[in-house]
């Protein structure tokens, strides 16, 4: 029986190689487009769950006050958080921190990498946390103070094919660690990215610039996890360590802690008045949705190909049943083509989806392996199989397999002129689909495109930052000098971190009539030594900028935006006094500036306090003198570096390419709606050929009387465009209002975001019909041409 089916359905593919080619790439394209968006979403989901405690697994957050008066929540938590939960709390297993490293120098005896990454850990992070160890021995990984433990590929980078065990490699700060043990390289699907961890104890022994426990507790720097014993009551937990920090400063005005789940790290990391709301698993549903979508346009296109060709189909079915096959039967050979054509399609569909992988890769920042490998890979390929089967197949094959042999011989089967039908239905749902992915396109599109329109309250042309490591920091006056005096740069400043980078939280500033909750607000925190005004082109309001060389007293100095004079309620903040909860320092308002975007130019400025030396930095900004051409003026920058920091390459960033950066994510998404609402529109015009094709041969003895009696082949094409005119019509309005809703969702996630305007629904509309006008009218025109002789002769 099964061979006779596909016997009979190889034959029916050949003997319309046109109509089966038509059905086959657009069943092939569909299942391609829907297998990538269904890799990338695997990999989203498995974000870290290949940890043996994933279910055990907890991060601590800490909760805090922003300027709307809404709770905050944020991964940043203190130093001595974790041995204090581990102390104190027995539902606690094990702790331990990570304090990120980014871009060390590592040296052996001949080799020097730069940018590598690295975290410091306690001793059980390798217990809490599957990254298996191919060298050396678990129990003593992390427990030296001069032990390093490194990846791979790391090993392999520096010590080739030596064994890496025993081996030193010197970091930038001049300290020697002997490698203990080798991990295979983490996966992709992990937030942990490093290329080796060192031991908490190193850690330790370094100055971190306090003076007492307090400032400790107080200063959250460090990412804190945790894992609990089995069958912990995890709220039950929340209320115990709540105020932890609290009871060991013996302050009230400080901020709680809450532990948040493993398997919401990755997905759920937006934070709304506290509470976890979404974050990328909005994506992922939305993409979701795209990829079955995708899907059932390809299957819709196989229905109403399938359908087009019914009265081809019409006698065989009739002569089948004369010679008493049963309906079930039918039914199960229709499925069977169905299920062979599908299964060409799903071939082809890996061959494409392979082809196409490294483009869409570099599209998503990630890579996306096909596990051929995995038995599960194949078995749920089957399932996709299948599924697109009895989607693609159900309708021909009880459409088809209702024919009643009377009927079919009499040729009374077909309803042509019907005002609704399901093949009607389908296209409408096709195009609907169509428009919602076009509206979208542009809206990604025009939020991008606001935001980057918006005024950076900056200049970032020919403005370079450079992360201070080796003796930069060290030698940064004389560098500094050597850069102003050959007028290489017309001023410099060194700074906490990248303008763009979004700057330091802290909290427990305090001013003289303030609100009883602005203690434990976050306020942005950056830093200066002098010049910052003149070196980023800041617009001044008021006062002046910091300069600790000609003012020394300005290393308790602060530059206000105007945010945060607002939120400080000062009427003239220059003069005005801001202190410190921990220390009592008092730092004086010497100047205000235009609020300028810190960070996400999709958000709100942000209260922002720029201070003197009082703080720290970690890097510097350098304007490019514009008298000298960009590439003139960086091989003369990196001669001066190269002098003053010879064991490290010259490494910079120009800002306005970091400030391109913002716009990644929402460039991603913009490329991949565009990307699969373009497949769209090409497999729904395959439908709409389809259908072109179908109402074409169902009405042709009816164009014939037409033609007869004087119809212009105008008339006729605009006969027959009209109906579909009017399917695209019908999905436009079904669409417009579904898009709305949709875009009005994702734009909510952005702060400083456009309104929808009805021109982008009125665009989104013209272009489906005009698409539409150009795939039917292939099918119209020729159908207009015909000679009626030939459709009228049997009559």
């Amino acid at each position: 029986m099964l061979t006779n089916y596909f016997r009979t359905a190889w034959r029916s593919l050949v003997r319309g190689k046109s109509f089966s080619f038509i059905n086959i790439a657009g069943l092939a394209i569909g299942m391609a487009g829907a297998m990538l968006i269904l890799l990338w979403i695997q990999n989203e989901i498995s974000f870290d769950k290949f940890h043996e405690n994933k279910d055990n697994l907890y991060e601590v957050y800490v909760l805090t006050s922003n300027t709307d008066g809404h709770p905050g929540a944020v991964d940043a938590t203190s130093q001595p958080l974790g041995p204090a939960l581990k102390k104190s709390y027995p539902e606690i297993d094990a702790f331990t921190r990570v304090w990120e490293l980014r871009d060390w120098l590592l040296s052996t005896n001949d080799k020097s990498l730069l940018s590598m990454q690295g975290f410091i850990v306690d001793s059980s992070f390798l217990k809490m946390f599957n990254f298996p160890l191919i060298e050396g021995n678990i129990a003593e990984q992390l427990k030296n103070r001069n032990g390093i433990v490194i990846t791979q590929d790391l090993a392999k980078r520096l010590f080739g094919n030596e064994d890496a065990i025993g081996k030193i490699i010197k970091t930038e700060n001049a300290d020697n660690f002997t490698v203990t043990g080798v991990l295979k390289n983490p996966p992709i699907n992990t937030r942990f990215q490093f290329d080796y961890l060192l031991p908490w104890s190193f850690r330790d022994t370094q100055n971190d610039g306090y003076t007492n426990e307090t400032e400790r507790w107080l200063s959250n720097n460090t990412s804190t996890y945790v894992l609990l014993k089995p069958n912990t009551n995890v709220a039950a937990l929340n209320e115990k360590i709540k105020n932890i920090t609290k009871n060991y400063t013996g302050r009230n005005d400080v901020w709680t802690h809450f532990l948040f789940p493993l398997d919401k790290w990755h997905l759920y990391s937006e934070f709304q008045d506290g509470k976890s709301v979404g974050g990328r698993i909005d994506t992922v549903r939305v993409f979701a949705v795209i990829a079955f979508f995708i899907l059932l346009i390809a299957c819709i296109n196989f229905m109403n190909l399938s359908t087009a060709r019914s009265e081809k189909r019409a006698k065989e079915v009739g002569i089948r049943k004369v010679v008493g096959a049963r309906k079930s039967l039918l039914i199960g050979q229709f499925i069977t083509e169905a299920f062979f054509t599908a299964s060409i399609a799903g071939v082809i569909a890996l061959f494409i989806v392979q082809l196409v992988l490294p483009a869409f890769d570099a599209l998503v920042d990630t890579q996306l392996p096909i596990p051929y490998t995995n038995i599960y890979f194949w078995l749920c390929a089957f399932a996709f199989i299948i599924i697109t089967s009895l989607l693609a197949g159900s309708y021909p094959a009880f459409y088809l397999s209702s024919f009643k042999p009377a009927s079919i011989f009499k040729k009374q089967f077909k309803k042509t002129n019907s005002a609704i039908s399901p093949r009607k239905v389908l296209v409408v749902l096709q195009f609907t689909f169509t428009i919602i992915l076009i509206v979208a396109t542009i809206v990604v599109r025009n939020q991008i495109q606001y935001a980057q329109d918006r005024d950076k309250g900056y200049s970032n042309n020919n403005l370079i930052h450079v992360d201070f490591v080796g003796d930069i920091d060290k030698n940064y006056p004389i560098i500094k000098q050597e850069l102003i005096n050959s007028r290489i740069a017309s001023s410099v400043t060194k700074n906490l971190i990248g303008v763009t980078n979004g700057g330091a939280h802290t909290w427990g500033l305090r001013w003289i009539n303030e609100n009883p909750t602005d203690t434990n607000t976050t306020i942005t925190l950056y830093s200066e030594d002098a010049d910052w005004v003149k070196t980023a082109g800041l617009h001044l309001i008021a006062g002046r900028d910091i300069d600790i060389y000609k003012y020394p007293a300005d290393s308790n100095a602060v530059v206000l935006n105007e945010t945060a004079v607002k939120f400080m309620g000062f009427k003239d903040p220059v003069g005005q006094t801001i202190f410190r909860t921990y220390s009592n320092t008092p730092l004086r308002v010497v100047g205000v500036v235009k609020d300028y975007i810190i960070g996400s130019p999709y958000e709100k400025v942000p209260p922002t306090v720029i201070q003197g030396p009082g703080a720290w930095f970690t890097g510097m900004h350098i304007k490019l003198s514009p008298g000298l051409s960009t590439a003139d003026a960086l091989a003369k920058t990196e001669q001066i570096f190269k002098k003053n920091n010879p064991v490290y390459p010259f490494a910079y960033k120009f800002v306005d390419e970091e400030y391109a950066t913002q716009f990644d994510s929402e460039q991603r998404t913009k490329t991949m709606a565009g990307l699969f609402a373009s497949l769209a529109i090409f497999i729904s015009c395959l439908g709409l050929f389809g259908l072109s094709a179908y109402v074409a041969e169902t009405r042709t003895k009816e164009i014939g009387v037409r033609k007869v009696l004087g119809a212009s082949v105008t008339g006729i094409a605009k006969l027959l465009s009209l109906d579909f005119l009017k399917l695209v019509v019908i999905s436009f309005v079904i669409a417009s209002p579904v898009a709305w809703y949709a875009m009005n969702k994702w734009l909510d996630n952005y702060t400083y975001k456009i309104n929808i305007s009805v021109g982008i629904f009125i665009v989104a509309g013209l272009l489906a019909i005009i698409i539409a006008l150009l795939t039917v009218s292939f099918q119209a025109i020729k159908a207009a041409l015909s000679n009626p002789v030939r459709s009228l002769r049997t009559e």
